[in-house]
């Protein structure tokens, strides 16, 4: 647990504008404000970032030139300093998301653009990106009317107990399920979304039996079963996140659970608020609970800090963080504070804590 009730956290940005690159941000939990906010990193589009679960690293998406890939950081714990440690590049455009392994040995990324994942060897103790070991570009040919028209893999992160790799591809509706081996992914299942609906992010909830997966077309949250055996999902719900009256674009973007599997939130670009729900604990069905404003434009993300008394989202288009107050037994959210700036904000994360 932190001292004094404060966490650090960080945001990822694009740097299109008036962003300098990765920022860190404190929450004290005492005062209920997000305070101490700075630059800490200035590369180009770091958009997505993950820390390693012993906070001793960040991994970052970051773009140079024509080039796009993966940079590593050694984190002070205690004020979120980073000091630049390496990055891996590849030809072309960049990924858009991020992750690592327990034990700090395999980092992946999802690049959208070239509809591919990466997965990128590391070495535990210095936190260095040594290579990178694999490439899996996802196929063109099994596309559908009212698809992409290509892949673009938003998502790719380790399943529960890290069997498997879960795989979200927005632009052929689909998620795919990976073995490692040798650092390299090997498919083992695939589950198609209905055509155009644009999976985007998926969430596991503490049983490693239920996932749900937002939508970014359909502004949709999928309640998924999973079986570890075979890396399989299989659709058992569908709802919205959205009114049913709501005509104006909007594109679905984050999905996170609490901790207790009792509350999934979703966010919504365009309608700019988080859907609750309440997940039904023998079934994993999900229950419509209330819409909260995020005080923005485009919410990107947003996160459920370690305490889970709070969330903290991301609005990219008006460049602020949005501080809310959740309530454990209901769900439901309460704004604290919204005038925190930080240039396009894209993502948002905080260190771990026991």
């Amino acid at each position: 647990m932190s001292e004094h009730g404060k966490f650090i956290g960080f945001a990822g940005t694009y740097t299109k504008a008036g962003s300098e690159g990765v920022y860190t941000f404190t929450l004290d939990t005492k005062a209920k404000k997000i305070v101490e906010v700075k630059a800490v990193a200035k590369i180009e589009n770091p958009t997505y970032l993950n820390a390693s679960k012993d906070n001793e690293h960040l991994y970052t998406v970051i773009k140079e030139g024509e080039k796009g890939g993966v940079a590593a950081f050694k984190v002070d714990p205690n004020t979120g300093q980073l000091k630049f440690v390496n990055k891996q590049l590849l030809d072309g455009a960049p990924p858009c998301y991020v992750s690592v392994n327990e034990d700090n040995t395999l980092v992946l990324s999802a690049n959208f653009h070239k509809g591919s994942v990466e997965t990128y060897s590391v070495n535990e103790e210095t936190g260095e990106i040594e290579y990178v070991a694999s490439v899996v570009e996802h196929p063109h040919s099994d596309l559908k009317k009212g698809q992409q028209g290509k892949p673009h893999v938003h998502y790719a992160d380790f399943t529960p107990g890290e069997k498997h790799v879960a795989v979200v591809d927005l632009g052929i509706d689909k998620i795919v399920t990976y073995e490692v081996e040798e650092n390299k992914l090997k498919e083992v299942n695939s589950f198609s979304t209905s055509v155009g609906s644009g999976p985007r992010h998926l969430t596991f909830h503490p049983n490693g039996r239920y996932a749900y997966a937002m939508t970014e077309f359909s502004s949709e949250v999928l309640f998924l079963t999973y079986d570890e055996s075979k890396g399989s999902f299989t659709q058992q719900q569908a709802v919205s996140t959205i009114p049913a009256d709501f005509t104006e674009n909007n594109q679905g973007s984050a999905i996170h659970i609490s901790s207790d599997g009792r509350f999934v939130y979703a966010g919504n670009r365009g309608h700019n608020s988080i859907a609750t729900f309440k997940v039904d604990q023998d079934s994993g069905q999900l229950t419509f609970i209330e819409w909260t404003g995020t005080e923005g434009d485009w919410p990107r993300d947003f996160v459920l800090d370690p305490t889970e008394q709070f969330i903290v989202a991301s609005n990219q288009e008006t460049g602020n963080l949005v501080l809310f107050e959740r309530d454990k037994e209901s769900g439901k959210l309460t704004l604290l504070q919204s005038n925190v700036t930080v240039p396009e904000a894209v993502c948002v994360k905080f260190l771990h804590y026991k």
